[in-house]
């Protein structure tokens, strides 16, 4: 079986706490999307811990941690992870690498860095990972395949091509030091030496897996409102972040994804720029900000601040929605035990008129909040393990919410930790 686990809303949801628990029953776990420009936190026996390329089922000994051939590898980013959770005691996981995934360069970084400066104040929030650089170029088909590291000779001619096409923007547009074909070559050999070990088919391999019954969790990046197609354009992401490329950047059967677990804060957070309607300012998200996430909500790869938002009920249903949902993962419900009340958002007030449908970005810049305030649960729901041994108020809070998006809440996350869980039955 194949289940996806995705996120509802701009990112930073707790996909990588649902993807550790999860991944206790999993045999094999793919990251299918997106590269080191987003971090997962995860908290468990080792440890805390902030992965950017590593699934985040790495942690347990029985499961094999696939890249896919969708994923945007930078491969010593990938190589001090795992050098970095096996210096802190996890055993070293098992990991394959798709002979198709395309590789982040050093001059990717560089040209995300030079166009980011370029823009100024007008610039696109980016993690300067080398990510929008890196698809530009996987599109306009002059990256570098994994494969290709094994074919020396068109490799050196491919990369005297590559350096024509990007010295004559490196001197003419941003003013920068040119590529050196030579330094290319160095960095693709060393490149080569360290993930040789790893590469295989992996398509065909999930394809053996799913024939033998095995369970395999599809781990996606960020989250609906960031995807290219479907979120708030321009300031999304490079890749897919829907469940639905879950089958395009792993290589198995659309029909064999059977559940789609979206993960959705009860609060909202957004690293970057970009139309957030729920977005609170001042002391409200200052306080939020410092109590949220698992030690504050701050960016796992940037450390930026995160903007902080309530509930955003219009956003989640729509999120919801365009992955497909089978069931929703309702993350971080035990930080808001400090409000006596939560304003949600319900709705969009837009040219005068509301609406509960998620708009395109041209309407949602325009768009104000409409809020419904409910009353808090003032306490601590930590160690709670059954649904109806939440407060009164806290049931009602998660009940408004699933009555909201229309998609069935059947976990509740109530800590950091992998155990930190609610199961709920649906409806």
């Amino acid at each position: 079986m194949v289940n996806a686990i995705v996120g509802a809303n701009w990112g930073d949801e707790g996909k990588g706490k649902i993807t550790d628990m999860m991944a206790k029953e999993a045999d094999i776990i793919v990251r299918f999307q997106g590269g080191a420009n987003a971090g997962h936190t995860i908290v468990n026996d080792y440890g805390k811990f902030a992965l950017h390329t590593l699934p985040s089922g790495v942690f347990y000994s029985h499961t094999t941690s696939i890249i896919g051939n969708g994923v945007a590898l930078n491969i010593p980013v990938l190589f001090e992870e795992i050098q970095s959770i096996v210096d802190r005691g996890v055993p070293k996981p098992k990991i394959l690498v798709s002979d198709r995934a395309q590789i982040v360069m050093s001059y990717h970084i560089l040209f995300d860095q030079y166009e980011e400066e370029r823009l100024g104040g007008k610039s696109f929030g980016s993690t300067k990972s080398g990510i929008a650089p890196f698809y530009s170029d996987k599109y306009a088909k002059i990256g570098f395949q994994v494969s290709e590291l094994f074919e020396e000779e068109s490799l050196k001619e491919k990369v005297g091509r590559i350096c024509e096409t990007k010295n004559i923007m490196l001197e003419h547009l941003y003013h920068k030091p040119l590529l050196d074909p030579e330094e290319l070559m160095k960095e693709l050999k060393g490149y080569r030496e360290m993930v040789e070990p790893y590469v295989c088919d992996t398509s065909a391999y999930l394809w053996q897996a799913i024939q033998e019954g095995k369970n395999i969790l599809l781990e996606g990046q960020l989250g609906s409102l960031k995807d290219p197609d479907h979120g708030i354009y321009p300031m999304v992401t490079s890749s897919s972040t829907l469940a639905a490329y879950g089958a395009i950047g792993a290589g198995v059967p659309p029909y064999e994804i059977k559940k789609i677990i979206t993960v959705c804060k009860a609060y909202s957070s957004s690293v970057g720029a970009g139309a957030f309607v729920s977005e609170i300012f001042g002391e409200d998200a200052d306080e939020l900000r410092r109590r949220g996430g698992d030690g504050g909500e701050y960016g796992a790869t940037t450390g930026r601040p995160r903007r902080m938002g309530w509930f955003d009920a219009v956003a989640s249903k729509y999120g919801c929605r365009i992955q497909g949902t089978t069931d929703v993962a309702f993350t971080v419900l035990d930080v808001l035990g400090y409000l006596d009340e939560i304003p949600v958002c319900v709705g969009y007030e837009i040219d005068g008129e509301v609406t509960t449908e998620f708009p395109a970005t041209t309407k949602l810049e325009k768009a104000k909040p409409v809020l419904e305030v409910l009353p808090g649960w003032n306490c601590d729901i930590r160690g709670i393990r059954n649904y109806g041994d939440l407060p009164e108020n806290c049931r009602n809070y998660v009940e408004f919410v699933e009555k909201h998006i229309g998609f069935p809440i059947t976990m509740i996350s109530n800590g950091p930790g992998r155990d930190d869980i609610i199961y709920r039955s649906k409806g």
